[in-house]
């Protein structure tokens, strides 16, 4: 617990509540003190306050104490009433202004941080003019008929030597007219101390008459009560002080104005010991006196039980009146009054426990009296009392929330002394460390004068800030309160602090309303006050406000426009927010070794053109390495930090401009700032203005009006771009520019001119430019990317190239011949040209021959045997870089041109990548090499969609149903299916019902399917008698699907049929399954049929090809056979049961001998069984229902299990297979072999032979492929369904 005799309210108390002196003078005694620039009580003031007089005193009790402090406060008597609420308010803002203007250099100090001010200590955070203005305050409730520590204890009666009569000048001024109000109405005591002074002037006469003045004096008043003072004693009135005593009672005073100039070190003595001794020796003693008489009075009268119940039944006997505010309620004779000048006396001579006893018993006496002021009055003085006794914090809070709340119950004439008592809670609040409270007391007391309540809610803030936790919002938001207040009384400077306190608090939190509040009002009270640029700054921040209103943003932005303009300048802001500028979306794209033949290309990403170039960069030493590393080995030391550009080759930067407001606003003349300098040039680099952002704190910088400068045009080029933003627009503004000389060029940042008022500049830093860094990779060094320094070499050769007519928007499987086209705008030729594309499945080389040939005619078979076919070069198709020819880049006056085969393989959004290598054939340069990079996008709409199944024949080997299904995936387009193919020779394909002219299965529209089946058989084998020629021709394998002799096949063996065919086969390979001649590859060409009215007719047919690979054309089984032998027989079986002979053909699809085991059953499964044998009558047995058959799907799984009803365990089998039930033979690899097989029917009827199997095992030792666990080495395989009928023959016939 502080103690309390330390504390700032122990001061205020000291100050405000001590003995009062009246003061009267003549004229003369005047003029003597204003040698000095001093009044009278100015003189005196400084040597009135005693720090430690070191004096006994004794009061009411017989045990004296010593008293360290006091103090004596002078007026004169035209100032002992209470002032005028003109007066009191001309008061107030006198200290108010002059603090302000006192301060005004803070105004343009840096703002500290929130972090900072929390730290700071109070005595150097709260301004030091507070306890001025709170004085002030006081003062202004002094002198109240209610309270006695403001009523005069003395009287100093000053008279001058020069005065004529003197001693009458001594007792006429003591007249009864000439003393203040308050002690002619009778609420003070007239009868007090009298001590006379005799004023005498060195500078005006002799000291002897001086002398026989004072003992005349003497004779007529008393020896200890009158003193002469000598004042003025300087010679010529220079003497100077290094402690300036006077200054601080000078109400308006300089620090460093000098007083007292004719006082020397005597006077100066004088004067101290004459208020020493006047305190000491007539005012303490006298107060002492006064105590003691009183005490005995009130004991007499008051204390005890008798005498307070007397008192009680007396006052409850009075009349229920309530205070005359016009005239005393009681006389300073009465007992009430004489009870509260024994405790104010005792309050002022620090025995705060018999004040507190009086006051105590003189506040029930109020209370009943029902005199509130007096009341309120004595409960003020006892909680400051409780205070000073450091007792009862309860009690002490209790008075002082009483007396608050009474002083303001009584009314609008109170509210001075609602502000003296809340100003006094405040600080008894703040010593004991309860600054929350203390801030509630200052919020309560800023009443309805704005000026008192903008200083009130000030204190109230700095109370907020110093609690334990710091309330940094209510901190904040009470700074924003007063200083409203502030601007309101025009106090324009205390309101920019204020906000300025308030705006640490604001800052970099999300409460942006208030924050742009807060700066808005600072920069528009800095122009009131003339610091344009201070004002500037301010505004600046609120610009880009785009959660703000529209009416806001067009308000900010005009205060803005406003203030530019009264300063007659032109000014350039280093970032400026309007427009914003989105930093991590700003590219540079510039060309060194690399150049890019579109936009699209300079923004992929460089580890993907990195990965595509490999193979065709050379490397340092043998070793593989990426341009930096040869970069930084070719380049000079001092320049491997910097990037490499080309003389008049543009370095592009696109800047992404944001308008964050709804309104529209206009940016002009917006280009790149560039420092550019030659290696001969030592002096400073040429620049076209920037602002060095370390230099320049408020990041503004006034130019000329016009805010135009430029750099000089021989050494680069700049680009400027003017652009009008609509509320919330964002804008990417490609600037550029052009270096003309060798040397290095720096990027420093972008400048632009907003509304033609303004200009803005954005420096560049390392981190705002994109860095196209692998994620998870740590950057051990500045990475060339990073940095905006370009070394700029000597003009080399730069090829420029496109690809003609590559639409934007294609169906899957659009296949196309495209041009692609090279330039050399320099007249150096270039060598050794090559190229490499990231997806030839979707773009390839073509041959240079197809350049001359119509598309797509020419890959028709009729045109294909007029000119050399070209079919697939595997050794080709293994290369992923294409050379061109040695002398085709020889000449740079007319263009390379090479064809390229494009088709949309898949549907998706499609990138497609082409690198083109070339060498220069200047040797002297640095860079020895270049890239072109080409990008496109396409995208690849869903056209068909094409499936196949594939089945055995169930009656030829070698053969096999396809049926092809086709889905037109379009909502608009329609299809011509034109041809299916078969790829390789060994396959033959045809249709299984031939093409009429009422077939239009093939023209497909928007959402239609198509299905069409085939037969399709391998002309390749061998060891088969029957199929011996076929494997010596070649199979058919292309179908027309169109109805139409005029349209020719094409000829899907050349190119680029085929080159895309390898690609495909490639992406559509199936992992562990080679190409073991049970895989076929098919071929659809179509056409797309243009039957739209809109847009122009198409001049050549657009071609789709869709490819499917890898189709299995039979079942896991590598053994293949048929049945052959008799449909329908008729036979007597009255002469006995019928034989009929079979024969079977099995076939090995194998590279191996295999071994084969045929096993016959007699009598069907019953699981096997088709169904019951009907019941008839004669010999009409066997009788089995097939129609199911006929309905049954061909797929590779026909020859399954087939579940029917099953026979009766009583039934008997209606045939049996004769001879041997097991037949085993080997089969060589790819050959054939028949085996004859015999049945016997013992009825009519239809039947199936499908009761047998086949198995087969892989002869031992071939192929030396015995170390292959994975590969099946046997299997086993059900009967495949044969049916014939035996019918009994008629009569006529046998």
């Amino acid at each position: 617990m502080v103690d309390p005799a330390n504390t700032k309210l122990d001061r205020m108390l000291l100050d405000q509540i001590s003995p009062a002196v009246m003061v009267l003078r003549t004229p003369l005694v005047e003029d003597s003190c204003r040698r000095n620039d001093l009044s009278l009580i100015e003189m005196l003031a400084p040597y009135s306050t005693f720090n430690n007089i070191d004096v006994p005193v004794r009061t009411a009790s017989d045990q004296p104490y010593r008293l360290r402090k006091f103090k004596l406060r002078l007026f004169y008597n035209s100032d002992i009433r209470q002032r005028s609420a003109e007066a009191a308010k001309e008061r107030l803002k006198q200290v108010i202004t002059h603090a302000g203007d006192k301060n005004i250099s803070e105004l343009c100090s840096r703002q500290a941080e929130i972090e900072s001010v929390i730290t700071t200590a109070a005595q150097e955070l709260v301004p030091s003019w507070f306890q001025n203005f709170n004085k002030e305050l006081i003062d202004a409730a002094a002198f109240s008929e209610h309270e006695a520590f403001d009523h005069p204890v003395a009287c100093l009666v000053a008279v001058s030597s020069k005065d004529k009569d003197p001693i009458g000048k001594f007792v006429d001024l003591f007249n009864t007219t000439q003393l203040p109000h308050l002690l002619n109405d009778g609420s003070m005591d007239p009868k007090i101390l009298k001590y006379y002074l005799l004023v005498h002037d060195n500078q005006e006469g002799m000291l002897e008459k001086a002398t026989g003045i004072l003992a005349e004096m003497r004779r007529t008043f008393g020896a200890s009560d009158c003193r002469l003072l000598c004042i003025n004693s300087s010679v010529n009135g220079t003497e100077e002080y290094q402690q300036n005593s006077w200054a601080s009672h000078k109400n308006s005073a300089s620090n460093e104005k000098q007083f007292g100039c004719f006082l020397n070190k005597d006077d100066i003595e004088e004067l101290r010991n004459t208020m020493h001794d006047f305190s000491s020796k007539h005012i303490i003693p006298h107060m002492e006196l006064k105590i003691r008489v009183l005490n005995q009075q009130v004991s007499a009268t008051r204390k005890g039980f008798r005498n307070q119940i007397k008192n009680l039944w007396w006052r409850k006997g009075k009349d229920d009146v309530p205070e005359n505010p016009s005239a005393p309620m009681y006389t300073f004779n009465s007992t009430e009054s004489q009870i509260r000048v024994l405790g104010d006396y005792a309050f002022m001579l620090r025995d705060y426990e018999l004040a507190l006893s009086n006051y105590r018993l003189i506040s029930t006496d109020y209370k009943l009296d029902k005199a509130l002021k007096h009341y309120a009055g004595v409960q003020e003085m006892m909680g400051l009392a409780y205070f000073m006794l450091d007792q009862s914090r309860k009690d002490a809070e209790y008075c002082m929330e009483n007396a608050f709340t009474t002083y303001a119950k009584i009314g609008s004439s109170c509210g001075r002394n609602v502000t003296r008592c809340g100003i006094w809670w405040a600080e008894m609040l703040k010593a004991r460390d309860q600054y929350k409270d203390a801030a509630g007391v200052y919020f309560r007391i800023s009443g309805e004068e704005p000026l008192n309540s903008a200083v009130m809610l000030e204190q109230a803030a700095y109370c907020f800030l110093m609690s334990t936790p710091a309330m940094l919002r209510k901190y904040g938001f009470h700074l924003v309160l007063s200083g409203d207040l502030y601007r309101k009384c025009d106090q324009i400077k205390h309101a920019v602090r204020t906000y300025r306190g308030a705006l640490s608090v604001f800052k970099g939190t999300a409460w942006s309303h208030i924050r742009d509040h807060v700066h808005f009002h600072i920069g528009k009270w800095y122009a009131i006050l003339g610091m344009f640029d201070e004002g500037i700054k301010h505004v600046l921040e609120v610009l880009a406000c785009g959660h703000q209103a529209k009416l806001t943003q067009e308000l900010f932005l005009r205060e803005f426009f406003q203030i530019i303009q009264e300063t007659g300048k032109t000014f350039e802001v280093l970032r400026l927010q309007l427009p914003v500028i989105n930093f991590p979306s700003i590219e540079v794209v510039f060309e060194d070794h690399r150049t890019y033949a579109s936009p699209a290309a300079a923004n992929v990403e460089e580890s993907l053109w990195q990965a595509l170039e490999e193979e065709m960069t050379p490397s340092v030493a043998g070793l593989k390495s990426n341009w930096l590393e040869l970069q930084s080995k070719i380049l000079p030391k001092k320049y491997k930090e910097s990037n490499v550009c080309i003389a008049g080759e543009a370095i592009k930067v696109a800047v992404s401009f944001r308008n964050p407001l709804q309104i529209p606003i206009s940016v002009s003349n917006v280009s790149l700032i560039c420092k550019h300098s030659t290696e001969c040039d030592k002096s400073e680099p040429a620049s076209n203005g920037s602002l060095d952002e370390e230099k320049n704190d408020k990041g503004l910088r006034t130019v000329a009006v016009t805010g135009e400068t430029s750099a000089d045009a021989s050494l680069f080029d700049l680009s400027e771009v003017n652009i009008s933003m609509q509320g919330g627009e964002t804008v990417l503004v490609q600037l550029t520019v052009t270096p003309k000389v060798e040397g290095t060029l720096k990027l420093v940042g972008v400048r632009w001119k907003l509304s033609g008022s303004v200009i803005g500049i954005c420096n560049f830093q390392s981190d705002v430019v994109r860095k196209k860094v692998a994620k998870g990779k740590i950057k051990r060094k500045k990475s060339l990317k990073d940095n905006l320094e370009f070394l700029v070499i000597k003009s080399v050769p730069r090829l420029e190239g496109t690809i003609h007519s590559l639409p934007q928007t294609v169906y899957t499987g659009d296949l196309r011949c495209l041009t692609m086209e090279l330039r050399n705008p320099s007249k150096t030729p270039v060598k050794n040209l090559k190229m490499k594309i990231s997806h030839p499945r979707f773009l390839d080389i073509a041959d240079q021959e197809v350049m001359n040939l119509e598309f797509p005619t020419f890959l028709k078979k009729q045109t294909i045997s007029s000119r050399s076919c070209t079919t697939l070069d595997a050794s080709k198709t293994a290369k992923t870089v294409f050379l061109f020819p040695k002398d085709i880049a020889s000449s740079w006056q007319t263009p390379v041109k090479w064809p390229l085969w494009f088709r949309a393989a898949a549907s998706g959004s499609i990138s497609l990548y082409i690198t083109i290598y070339y060498e220069t054939e200047d040797v002297s340069s640095i860079i020895k090499y270049r890239t072109l990079r080409i990008h496109y996008n396409v995208e690849v709409l869903p056209s068909l969609e094409v499936s196949y199944r594939i089945s055995p024949s169930p009656s030829r080997l070698h053969e096999f149903l396809v049926r092809m299904d086709a889905t037109n995936k379009t909502s608009s387009e329609n299809f011509q299916v034109h041809q299916l193919s078969c790829v390789g020779d060994q396959w033959e394909l045809a249709l299984l019902q031939p093409i009429g002219s009422d077939l239009s299965l093939g023209f497909l529209m928007a959402g239609q399917s198509l299905s069409c089946f085939f037969r399709l058989k391998n002309c390749k084998t061998r060891g088969s008698t029957e199929d011996k020629m076929s494997s010596l021709a070649k199979g058919i394998a292309d179908v027309r699907l169109v109805d139409s002799e005029s349209s020719g096949l094409f000829d899907t063996s050349v190119s680029p049929f085929d080159l895309f065919h390898h690609h495909e086969r490639l992406h559509q390979e199936r992992h562990g399954q080679g190409d073991d001649g049970n895989t076929v590859d098919f071929i659809l060409i179509a056409e797309s049929q243009d039957d739209s009215d809109t847009g122009p007719p198409r001049t050549t047919p657009e071609i789709l090809s869709h490819y499917a690979c890898h189709c299995r054309i039979g079942s896991s089984s590598p053994v293949w056979w048929s049945m052959d032998g008799p449909r329908s027989v008729r036979h007597d079986f009255s002469s006995g049961f019928c034989e009929i002979n079979l024969n079977m053909t099995v076939y090995n699809s194998l590279e191996d001998a295999v071994s084969v085991r045929i096993n016959t059953l007699d009598s069907l499964p019953r699981s096997n069984s088709i169904t019951n044998t009907a019941s008839v009558s004669g010999y009409e047995h066997g009788w089995h229902d097939t129609s199911h058959l006929t309905d049954a799907k061909v797929t590779p799984d026909s020859m399954g299990g087939r579940v029917g009803k099953a026979l009766s365990p009583e039934s008997v089998s209606p045939f049996i297979w004769s001879g041997t039930c097991s037949t085993r033979f080997n089969l060589e690899p790819l050959s054939s072999a028949e085996v004859p097989l015999q049945i016997s029917v013992f009825c009519q009827g239809t039947f199936d032979l499908s009761n047998y199997s086949l198995q087969w095992n892989l002869l031992s030792g071939d192929r030396g492929d015995d170390g292959n666990e994975s590969r099946v080495r046997s299997g086993s395989c059900h009967g495949r369904p044969y049916h014939i009928t035996v019918l009994q023959k008629n009569k006529a016939e046998i």
